[in-house]
Parts: structure tokens; C-alpha cells; sequence
């Protein structure tokens, strides 16, 4: 998806016995400095990080996340995006005013703070649900014991559910950072990988918090796409 001159380096966060807690991340939420000041050392152009749940489970609020992550920036001299914040400042850059959010594999808890986060930027969440609300699971156990990666029809049978709830929203959002198994050779693939063939099959929009931080990446380096089949937001950025 990016042009040849863009490289990606990825630093993990180190936190032991890590769980996916909220706790865990809003305890270990200053560790994000360590990563943006190493990779500021390390010469890159622009910081993301990747993870929905940070933002809600920091207890920053939306003005307090815009601010530490302009805060980094300019202490560091680098650009940092959080893949929460991304979400606002892209549904906010495409006009959106409501939408429904289908959470996938995240847990009530975590979802419920990203929809608190999302309306507390101002938006209109008229529906929000996981695969366990959406009938697909019988429990969430199930879920997890999926460890965030799908057989490929899900998706489609998901953002059909989701359709269905709220067929009047300016966009469908997907959480978090999943993964769906091509049905040919079984390459799990994120939401990206298929936002302009679901943006065709329900006619909207459709944002995640993957999308989001892409899209805020290139647009802090000036760049776009290197083709032109990435959906409406990111097919949005001029060069």
C-alpha cells in the first residue's frame, strides 16, 4: 500500500504478564513516551501507535489524548498518532456526524469506552455491537479463543448485521486490529485489505481504527497510497 520509499519499524511495549488489560495500558500509558523519544532517536519521521483501547482506557478524555499526543510531538520533534484519536480526527476530516460501530472481537468493556470516547468527540453513535451480540459466538470466551484472527466470511456476515441495525449512519466503523483468513490460501488479512469491496457492498463509508492511523500516518508524511484501491479515506489523500 506505500510507496516504496516508506519503511516501518515496530517496538513493542515491554509489559510483563501483559493481558490486554485496560488497567494494564492505562498503568503502563507513560511507556508510550519511551517509545516516541527512542524512535525520535532513531530518525524517523512519525510515531503510531496501534491499539484502539489506549485512548478510553488512559482516562484522558478526548482533549486530554489530543493534547499528550501533541505534547510528545513537540518534545520530541516528531509527529505521534494514537490509533483512538486517528479515528476522530479521520470521521471528523470526512464529515461524518453518525455511524454504527461494529466492535468484532472486542470485549463489552472495550468497546463500550471506545463508543464513550466517540461520542464524547461529538458523534452520533446510533448502534454499536460485538460478533457475541451479532449471534455469532455463544460466548466470549469463544471469542478470545480466536486470538483476533477470522475466517474471512465473518466480516461480510458482521458488516451485513451491522447494516442492518443502522442502515441511516454516514459510516460503519470496525474496532481494534483484527484479522480475517482469505479463503484460498488462509493469509489473514486486516479490515484495510477489504474496506473498498465493503464500502461497495453497503454503500457508506467505512472507517477502522486501522484505516484511521494509516491514513494519519500519510497524511503527517504528505504521501498517499501508492494505488488507488484503499477506500474512501485513504483514497482521499493527495499528494
Amino acid at each position: 500500500m506505500a510507496p516504496e520509499t516508506v519503511g516501518v519499524h515496530g517496538w513493542m511495549l515491554h509489559v510483563p504478564d501483559y493481558r490486554h488489560l485496560l488497567e494494564q495500558r492505562r498503568d503502563a500509558f507513560g511507556m508510550l513516551e519511551d517509545f516516541v523519544e527512542c524512535m525520535a532517536n532513531n530518525g524517523v519521521d512519525v510515531c503510531g501507535q496501534v491499539g484502539s483501547n489506549w485512548v478510553h482506557a488512559s482516562g484522558l478524555g478526548v482533549e486530554g489524548i489530543r493534547a499528550h499526543c501533541a505534547m510528545l510531538s513537540d518534545k520530541y520533534e516528531t509527529p505521534f498518532h494514537m490509533a483512538g484519536y486517528a479515528m476522530v480526527e479521520a470521521l471528523r476530516d470526512q464529515n461524518v456526524e453518525t455511524l454504527a460501530l461494529n466492535a468484532c472481537y472486542h470485549r463489552d468493556t472495550w468497546y463500550q469506552g471506545t463508543v464513550a470516547f466517540l461520542r464524547e468527540a461529538g458523534f452520533d453513535v446510533v448502534w454499536a455491537g460485538n460478533f457475541l451480540d451479532q449471534g455469532w459466538f455463544e460466548t466470549q470466551e469463544q471469542v478470545d479463543d480466536c486470538v483476533w484472527c477470522f475466517d474471512e466470511d465473518l466480516l461480510w456476515k458482521s458488516f451485513d448485521h451491522t447494516a442492518e441495525q443502522a442502515p441511516n449512519v454516514d459510516a460503519y466503523l470496525i474496532n481494534g486490529m483484527s484479522n480475517y483468513r482469505r479463503p484460498a490460501d488462509g493469509l489473514a488479512r486486516r479490515p484495510v485489505h477489504h474496506t473498498a469491496a465493503l464500502e461497495e457492498r453497503l454503500g457508506k463509508p467505512v472507517i477502522g481504527h486501522d484505516t484511521a492511523l494509516y491514513w494519519r500516518i500519510f497524511k503527517t508524511l504528505g504521501l498517499a497510497p501508492a494505488d488507488g484501491a484503499q477506500g474512501r479515506l485513504l483514497n482521499s489523500l493527495k499528494v
